[in-house]
């Protein structure tokens, strides 16, 4: 993108009129997602077209042809093309971390800690790299970028009009809903794929926003590329009694190889940052493995799209199943594992269709001999499997079910799947305990779960809450002085302070003046919470935590642990006020009751 178009983009401002008119009004959120989902529409047609041109100059594709549907691609460029693009995009990595050292911050994350706020040309970069993985043959999701930059130009939006908080956590959900509608073309996936894990939550009021932009973003995206969007499944598959029992036993297998896919990628993370390898080689090192495994099977390369067509993974022997199976879990760990960028809900559809066949040819043969003997369309369980192991990596149970149910029109078929998708969604977090992205944040150090907003939590700080008006007094008076100081009623508590400025506790003045308190004492037999205080960067539930366990009315804020300088005071009523009053509107807000303009 020019540079001048991106500062258009960047720094563009709505007039106040027309701001008011839209923020005052729900059906304005409403005008403004389907806006979002012409252009998510735009951005997956046009990263999708993307990426086909890189295969077709690096790997000499025909016009429409997929990379991982080629029976054969030649063995130089399939190692050359992973390895030297690997390390073209490492140095890309060292040149803009100079420029911008900060990690860029993806749709769940700010709608977690930032209140939907993202950053276009962050965005931009996000997209940009996540095509040239996927274009050079890297084993990485395109849904990464599509969302990326779809809620990124969708936040813009929202900024531009200067929208709440609630309301642009909203907009970018529906960004990312409109991306993943046109990816799939299934708008019902896209707009429970924002409820469940952008947005963190359903509500009546986003409703209506949400399900318009998916269904913009599905009409454009199919309008503009038909040919490389949609997820192609057998129809016409009959559905038994013993395939809802076998549905739950696939469930809870595709849990297990979700979570040993994702523990995967942090292993060979990990195993890089042991042996020192410089970040700029990682890229090339992952490409490299990448493009050996692809001399087996270029099944293995680029995101899977092509195998998305789920008939294309039926008719192989177990054994060359199997195989790519493998193949295609260990080219996907080396991928990500290496500093491509992507995600893992593409390869993971693909993954979970050849283990569904698996698990079908496995079931069907071990039980062929026995009183239970069944046989197991393999068709159905490529199906299942897909939907189930893509839920247990993404954490989508609805999201994935919906998936199954526009791919196939079938809604009988649906039962076996929602079995399944819900076993693998929840076996995966009692074990897990995350999906692929919020463990990603675990690993970080960031304590996400989910894009249920926390931010406002973070943002409510001690240091937001406290009275800088604090009265105090030197630590060595006399009681009677201080009781001169200080007679009944002038303030509740005093804060003690040594002579060289640093907090020496708290005392309750109606404590100082019981009469059978000797006034030449010193102050000090007096003085409570010595070591108990607040800082400024704790956040609210911090606070409410301290002052249940100091049982303290009122605590002193000090700069720091180390100086101990006051800096202010905190109530514990005036915190919990405060908590609740946010807790509050954030209901109000999931019951999508507006505020009143001012």
């Amino acid at each position: 993108m020019p540079r001048s178009l991106l500062h258009v983009v960047t720094d563009f401002e709505i007039p106040h009129t027309i701001r008011v008119a839209v923020r005052s009004r729900e059906a304005g959120l409403v005008l403004l997602a389907a806006i979002v989902g012409v252009v998510a529409g735009v951005v997956v047609a046009a990263m999708g077209v993307g990426v086909q041109t890189l295969h077709a100059v690096f790997f000499g594709l025909p016009p429409g042809a997929r990379l991982s549907a080629q029976p054969f691609v030649d063995p130089v460029v399939v190692l050359s093309v992973p390895s030297l693009g690997g390390l073209m995009l490492g140095l890309a990595f060292v040149l803009i971390k100079k420029r911008r050292p900060k990690r860029e911050i993806d749709p769940i994350e700010a709608n977690a800690l930032h209140g939907g706020r993202m950053s276009v040309p962050g965005s931009v970069i996000v997209a940009a790299q996540t095509v040239w993985s996927s274009g050079v043959g890297a084993s990485v999701g395109l849904e990464a970028g599509y969302t990326q930059l779809a809620s990124g130009l969708a936040s813009r939006l929202g900024i531009a009009f200067r929208l709440r908080r609630a309301d642009l956590r909203t907009l970018a959900g529906c960004g990312a809903a409109a991306a993943i509608a046109g990816a799939f073309g299934a708008p019902l996936a896209g707009a429970f794929y924002a409820f469940e894990l952008v947005i963190g939550n359903y509500s009546i009021a986003g409703l209506a926003p949400v399900g318009v932009a998916s269904v913009v973003g599905w009409v454009v995206a199919t309008g503009l590329a038909p040919s490389h969007l949609g997820v192609v499944a057998p129809g016409g598959i009959a559905v038994e009694n013993h395939d809802l029992v076998a549905a739950a036993g696939l469930g809870l297998l595709a849990a297990l190889v979700g979570i040993a896919l994702m523990r995967g990628v942090t292993l060979c993370e990990t195993a890089f940052v042991k042996l020192k390898v410089p970040a700029a080689l990682r890229p090339a090192i992952g490409g490299l493995l990448v493009g050996l495994l692809a001399l087996v099977t270029p099944k293995v390369l680029s995101s899977g799209h092509g195998a998305l067509h789920v008939s294309g993974a039926l008719g192989l022997p177990l054994a060359a199943v199997a195989l790519v199976f493998v193949l295609k879990a260990l080219a996907s760990i080396a991928s990500l594992g290496s500093g491509f960028r992507g995600g893992l809900f593409f390869s993971s559809l693909l993954l979970g269709a050849l283990f569904g066949q698996i698990f079908a040819e496995v079931v069907s043969r071990g039980l062929a001999a026995t009183p239970l003997a069944v046989t197991l369309d393999p068709s159905l369980y490529a199906l299942i499997g897909m939907t189930a192991l893509s839920s247990s990596v993404i954490g989508g149970p609805l999201t994935m079910a919906f998936i199954a149910l526009e791919s196939t029109g079938d809604l009988w078929l649906t039962a076996p799947v929602l079995i399944a998708v819900i076993l693998a969604s929840q076996v995966t977090r009692e074990i897990f305990g995350y999906s692929f992205a919020t463990w990603r944040f675990h690993v970080r150090g960031e304590s996400i779960r989910s894009a249920a907003d926390i931010g406002w939590i973070r943002e409510l700080t001690v240091g937001v809450m406290m009275r800088p008006d604090v009265r105090t007094a030197p630590a060595d008076l006399t009681v009677a002085a201080f009781r001169e100081t200080f007679p009944p009623g002038s303030t509740g508590q005093v804060v003690m302070v040594e002579p060289d400025g640093r907090y020496a506790g708290l005392v309750v003045v109606p404590e100082a003046h019981v009469p059978t308190l000797y006034g030449g004492a010193s102050v000090r037999e007096i003085i409570r919470h010595v070591d108990d205080v607040l800082v400024p960067s704790m956040t609210v539930q911090q606070a409410i935590r301290v002052f249940e366990s100091t049982e303290a009315d009122v605590l002193a804020v000090v700069e720091s642990d180390a100086t101990r300088r006051v800096v202010g005071q905190l109530s514990e009523a005036h915190a919990l006020r405060r908590y609740m009053n946010e807790l509050e509107l954030r209901r109000r807000e999931l019951l999508g009751e507006r505020r009143v303009e001012a």
